[in-house]
């Protein structure tokens, strides 16, 4: 029912009543009752007051913001805690992990981990927890000398490592595309295999229970598919090497990449 005032004779614009329109004082669809005051409003204001009474939609849960932020950066805030324990989970695969990360950050250097200080085991266990979300046993003696090992032997071969995954990967843009935390765990089991000559078995399932808790059961499945290839490709004398082939300019470039060396190094040899 629409209704027309005059004020001072002049028409004033058509007013609004509930009874004639598919919004009433109490809409199923909107869950909202209108006062008393708004009988006589327009219907664009009805509506206009409707959508600013509408309560806003629920906080998302903050585990779904901490799955986001580790996927972009493989990193979780310091403020989220746990008290996970992985007993499978081998602690100096899993300090040197993170100290790869945050070396890769700008956060850490490759020194050497001590007992205490800066450096020391249980700090570096803090750094685990804080963003794998769980933690493992404390490291001894033996697992810090290895953390030191693997650390600085990964930064020391990391091109050849990375020459290797992706070869070892369909395409360029799967490589590529693996998120940060991912890519360090198939480092540390590449060089392991390569360079250290660790028992396979052990590097592999390891590094996959690793990915699989730190991340998710299909990231486990990518460290066992790869790391299996690998240890294939090992035994049957068939790792992948860039040729020696072409100008010296090409030679030197296969040869950076086999010795993990800048090429401007390689060429002044």
């Amino acid at each position: 029912m629409k209704m027309e005032t005059t004020v001072c004779g002049i028409h004033s614009f058509p007013l609004f009543s509930h009874f004639n329109s598919s919004i009433s004082l109490s809409d199923p669809k909107l869950n909202i009752k209108y006062p008393l005051s708004t009988y006589r409003l327009s219907s664009s204001a009805v509506i206009s007051y409707a959508h600013k009474q509408k309560s806003p939609p629920p906080a998302k849960p903050k585990t779904e913001e901490n799955n986001r932020r580790r996927h972009r950066t493989g990193l979780l805030e310091p403020r989220e805690k746990t008290q996970k324990l992985k007993l499978d989970v081998s602690p100096h695969r899993a300090v040197a992990t993170v100290r790869l990360m945050r070396i890769d950050l700008g956060g850490a250097f490759a020194d050497l981990l001590n007992e205490k200080g800066k450096g020391s085991g249980e700090n570096e266990m803090a750094y685990v927890e804080r963003t794998l979300g769980f933690h493992t046993k404390d490291l001894d003696e033996r697992d810090l000398r290895l953390v030191t090992e693997i650390v600085g032997g990964t930064i020391r071969w990391r091109k050849y490592l990375d020459y290797v995954l992706l070869s070892l990967c369909h395409d360029e843009s799967t490589f590529r595309n693996i998120e940060p935390l991912l890519l360090q765990i198939l480092r540390v089991g590449c060089y392991e295999i390569l360079k250290l000559e660790m028992p396979p078995y052990a590097v592999v399932d390891e590094n996959v229970n690793l990915a699989k808790y730190a991340l998710r059961p299909g990231a486990g499945n990518m460290v066992n598919g790869i790391l299996r290839k690998l240890v294939s490709l090992k035994d049957n004398n068939s790792l992948p090497s860039p040729k020696l082939d072409g100008d010296d300019r090409m030679r030197a470039r296969a040869l950076a990449t086999i010795y993990s060396h800048p090429v401007w190094m390689v060429r002044r040899w």
